[in-house]
Formats: C-alpha cells, sequence, structure tokens
C-alpha cells in the first residue's frame, strides 16, 4: 500500500491511542477526587464522632463533680446547726488534736468551722445559677478552701459574704481563677476555667485545641484534613482518659464522703435532742455517754472539715498540659475516714 494511503490510517491510530490514554486518565483523575472527598467526609465524621464522645465525657464528669461538690458545701454549711447546739453547752472543755493509730485530726476551732458555715451557705446560694460545673469546681479546689475564700472580699471592696447568689458565687470563681482582672488575674472566665463548666482542670488545654478545631471547619485538602483530625482525636482520647479518671475518684469520693456525712447528721440528731430539747447543757453533769456523744460530734466535724478541704485537681505546672488528678491525697483521706470510723464503732451509731 503506497505510504501516502497509510498516513491517514496511521493518524487515526494515533488518534484513537491519545484518545484512551485521555479516557483513562480522565477516569484515573475522577477516581482520585473520589478517594479525596471520601477522606475528607471520613475525617470529618470521625472527628465530629470524636468530639460527640468528649462532650458526653465532659458532662458525665461534670455532673458527678457537682454532686460531690454540692454534698461538701451542704455539709460544711451544716456545722452551723452543729455551732449553735455546741455552743449552748455550758463548762465544756477544749477539745484537743485527735490523735490515734496514726490517724491526726486538728482540735476543734469554733471560729473557723461558723466561717465556713457562712461561707459555704453563700455559694450554696449561688451554684444554681452559675451553671454546670460551678460546684463540682469548687470541689476540685477544695470546698473547704472555697467556703473561707468566699468571706474574702471581692474586688468592689465589698465582702462576698455580703453578697448574694451568682454575684457571690462569681465572685469566689474570680478569687480562685487568679484574682479579677484589674487585680492581674483571670476574672470570672478564668476561675470558671480553671474549676468548672466544660473544663474541671483541663481548661486551658481544651480551650486551645479542642473548641478551636470545633468553631473552625477541617481543611478541604483531604491530606491535611485527615492530619488535623488525628491530632485532635490523640488530644481528645487523652481528655476522655483523664475525665473518666476523674468521674471515678469524684465518685468514690462522695461514697465515702456520704457514708461519714450520714453517720455525722445521725449524732448530730442525738445532740440537738439531748441540748435543745432534754435541756442538757451542762458539761459537768453529763453522763458518760451524752460526753461521748458531744465528743464523737465534735470529731466527726473534724474528719469532715478535713475531707472537704482535700483538692481533688492539682494545676499543672505547664498550661499547655492537663491538670493531674490528686489521687494520693484522695486515698489517703478515704483511709483516715474509715480508720476512724472503724476505731470509734460509728458504724454501730
Amino acid at each position: 500500500m503506497p505510504f501516502l494511503f497509510l498516513v491517514p490510517l496511521l493518524v487515526k491510530g494515533a488518534a484513537i491511542a491519545v484518545g484512551a490514554a485521555g479516557a483513562a486518565s480522565a477516569v484515573k483523575g475522577a477516581s482520585k477526587m473520589k478517594d479525596a472527598n471520601d477522606t475528607i467526609k471520613e475525617a470529618k465524621t470521625r472527628h465530629e464522632r470524636n468530639m460527640s464522645r468528649f462532650e458526653m465525657e465532659n458532662k458525665s464528669t461534670s455532673q458527678d463533680m457537682d454532686r460531690l461538690g454540692k454534698l461538701e458545701l451542704e455539709i460544711l454549711h451544716s456545722f452551723s446547726s452543729f455551732s449553735d447546739v455546741f455552743e449552748q453547752i455550758h463548762n465544756r472543755p477544749i477539745f484537743e488534736t485527735y490523735s490515734k493509730n496514726g490517724i491526726e485530726l486538728p482540735k476543734y476551732d469554733g471560729e473557723k468551722i461558723k466561717e465556713v458555715s457562712v461561707g459555704a451557705g453563700v455559694l450554696l446560694g449561688g451554684i444554681g445559677g452559675a451553671g454546670l460545673g460551678a460546684a463540682g469546681g469548687f470541689a476540685a479546689a477544695g470546698a473547704t478552701t472555697a467556703a473561707v475564700m468566699a468571706l474574702g472580699t471581692a474586688s468592689t471592696g465589698t465582702a462576698i459574704a455580703s453578697l448574694s447568689g451568682v454575684a457571690a458565687t462569681n465572685a469566689t470563681l474570680a478569687l480562685l481563677g487568679g484574682g479579677t482582672l484589674a487585680m492581674g488575674g483571670g476574672g470570672i472566665a478564668a476561675g470558671t476555667a480553671v474549676l468548672g463548666v466544660a473544663t474541671l482542670g483541663v481548661g486551658l488545654l481544651v480551650g486551645g485545641v479542642i473548641f478551636n478545631l470545633t468553631g473552625g471547619k477541617l481543611s478541604e485538602k483531604a491530606d491535611e484534613a485527615w492530619h488535623q483530625m488525628k491530632r485532635a482525636e490523640e488530644k481528645i482520647d487523652k481528655i476522655c482518659t483523664y475525665l473518666s479518671d476523674l468521674r471515678s475518684v469524684a465518685n468514690n469520693y462522695y461514697m465515702t464522703l456520704s457514708s461519714v456525712n450520714m453517720i455525722y447528721q445521725g449524732h448530730l440528731n442525738r445532740l440537738t435532742h439531748m441540748v435543745a430539747v432534754l435541756g442538757h447543757n451542762d458539761w459537768t453533769s453529763f453522763s458518760k455517754e451524752e460526753k461521748l456523744l458531744t465528743e464523737n460530734t465534735v470529731l466527726l466535724v473534724g474528719l469532715l472539715y478535713n475531707m472537704c478541704k482535700v483538692e481533688l485537681v492539682l494545676q499543672a505546672e505547664n498550661e499547655d498540659e492537663i491538670n493531674s488528678i490528686n489521687k494520693v491525697a484522695v486515698q489517703d483521706s478515704i483511709f483516715r475516714a474509715n480508720k476512724v470510723m472503724a476505731d470509734n464503732n460509728f458504724y454501730a451509731v
């Protein structure tokens, strides 16, 4: 066949070959685009699932911490009832430091008991409007400390105890947050971030990592979106583990505190009946059983005061790190409480 006749056939064949290659390239390109879109979609779905897991864990932990914090404040506030009855007892001795089998409790201090009772009452009046985590924040920082601080001075120079409701709670949160903004501290927001709401000790990490990602969007580039999701997932896993551990510690402490409080309330009721109803208010005429009841009630007040003083969360030195759970102090407090109850046969009361 002459060459001139072959040229059209060759050109046609080449065109077919080029067309086939182009079609294959287009198919491959479309496949890559689909893979990229699938990767972005999967990254976003997984990130949303991780965030949902974090939010559920945080809510559960906040609720359990709130339960503990509220109980601690209620116990401290109830000391006013004890103080009212106890002050009616004439010729009572000075109750020295309790020391038995390696367990020591400080001697009874009536002024401290009154102060913490008033402060706890102030905080109880405001936690209802302070939002999820406020009461738990006081437990994290030590409810006894928070109650004493509630008798401090607000930024306006007004005594916090003279404020009411949320105003008093916010003023205390500001102090616990390192002082008001005017004083160079973090103010109410810092107090809340450090102590409660969505944090319970992980505020700066959560605020710096999780909330930033939540407020923004993952990249539209597949590789970057996947890397963003994985980085966030690593942080979320760490925080969820922390929150789960904190919830477990808080619930264990709540059970022990509830047991001691139940025994204390029983003693307080009997002491109140003895003094206010029966009119037995002279220590020198007390029977052996009446003296023992009084001594044991004082002992239980001291024990509960110390238990409510324990900080469940210790602030990290590095602001970028998650705070630590004060497990050693909590376990030691539980051990001491169980030892005091067992040594004094409080289970039988």
